[in-house]
């Protein structure tokens, strides 16, 4: 990925906060049950969207995406009922990709 500049919607020090959660629950990780690996990205990249909601809400694109993610749960594990976990991951990553091709496209 390049370093694109004139698109940055973060912040230094949000973007520290995020690296720090990321570091930080890698560690925390090693030491908790797997299913917790799966939330805490979901927790990170709701940290990450929250941060980016202001910077994109131009953008008829990403804004939808961000604003999805941001409103994710909190606390949200596998453990309830796997295959709609499951399927709720699947259909968020399919509007991840889309909105990166979208942004392909624009490039």
């Amino acid at each position: 990925m390049s370093a694109e500049t004139s698109d940055s919607v973060l912040s230094k020090g949000s973007a520290l906060e995020v690296l720090a959660f990321l570091v930080t629950a890698a560690r925390t990780q090693t030491e908790e049950a797997a299913e917790y690996g799966p939330m805490r990205l979901l927790m990170a990249a709701r940290l990450l969207a929250e941060r980016m909601a202001d910077g994109v809400q131009d953008d008829d694109t990403l804004a939808p995406l961000v604003a999805e993610v941001a409103a994710l749960e909190p606390v949200r594990t596998p453990t309830r009922d796997r295959e709609a976990y499951l399927a709720t991951l699947d259909a968020l990553c399919l509007r991840v990709a889309d909105a990166l091709v979208a942004q392909a496209g624009r490039a």
